[in-house]
């Protein structure tokens, strides 16, 4: 089950923010919260493109988006998200 992230977690670099956590089940699948999907207009059947930031030899943040969207969100959106992580 999902649950809320406290407003300490607040957000990474003024882009990011943890919007809740969700628990992985023994097939390896999740459930996005419904208010995320609805605030992304993820509905069923849509395709989600999965990408991660690779960092010490793993994969240490994983971000989604609608597959449609892919085309120049990994330049345009990413990328300074990714920097404001790193502090670059």
């Amino acid at each position: 089950m999902a649950r809320k992230a406290s407003a300490a977690a607040d957000t990474f670099g003024g882009c990011c923010r943890v919007e809740s956590l969700v628990r992985v089940d023994e097939r390896g699948q999740m459930v996005l919260p419904k208010d995320v999907r609805e605030r992304a207009g993820i509905g069923p059947g849509d395709k989600l493109a999965l990408a991660t930031w690779q960092a010490d030899g793993g994969a240490c943040c994983i971000f989604l988006m609608k597959a449609e969207m892919l085309s120049g969100v990994l330049r345009t959106v990413l990328g300074p998200a990714l920097e404001a992580l790193s502090g670059a």
